[in-house]
């Protein structure tokens, strides 16, 4: 088993974090990890995307140019990477922000409202566990608790109190695909 993900959006919308959770988690689970940030210009506002691998045999490289599955937290993310998955693969797009629809018939496109979702919960902040959520519940590559273990983790000391909030979008994220 290998999955190789691309996780893109605008800075600021958690992409990375989404990154950086799905590999923790995946270590956490005994598997082979990479997580290789990308940054555009500027940290907020700007362009952000990672590349994650997550494999049950040792990982030869943090680089790959197709795929398996698309993360879009917006437009120009989809647009850039929709051609370069696998056939086969899956693109979760972030359907608060992204208008378009995944155009290639061979793969599985999930929409995820990650903004009402955000709204919902109480802090516009956590659309990017929303969409975390609904990338475990469709893959089933890590158990839930493992990446609800990694939330906990991230927030510590007083920031300890957002980790009711995570969790909560991580689960009905996952709701959505599930």
């Amino acid at each position: 088993m290998k999955k190789e993900i691309i996780i893109s959006g605008f800075g600021g919308q958690g992409g990375l974090a989404i990154g950086k959770n799905l590999a923790e988690a995946g270590m956490a689970e005994g598997l082979n990890v990479t997580w290789a940030p990308s940054y555009g210009p500027e940290m907020r506002g700007g362009t952000a995307n990672c590349s994650v691998v997550l494999s049950d045999r040792p990982v030869g490289s943090p680089v790959f140019n197709h795929p398996t599955e698309l993360i879009a937290m917006n437009e120009p993310s989809l647009e850039k990477f929709e051609a370069g998955v696998v056939p086969g693969g899956a693109v979760f797009v972030n359907s608060s922000v992204v208008t378009d629809k995944v155009t290639r018939p061979d793969l599985t496109a999930y929409y995820i409202p990650c903004g009402e979702i955000a709204d919902q919960v109480g802090n516009a902040k956590v659309g990017n566990m929303a969409m975390l959520g609904a990338y475990v519940a469709a893959t089933k590559i890590l158990k839930p608790e493992a990446i609800e273990a990694m939330i906990e983790e991230m927030f510590t000391g007083a920031k300890a109190k957002l980790v009711p909030l995570n969790i909560e979008a991580f689960r009905r994220g996952m709701a959505c695909v599930g």
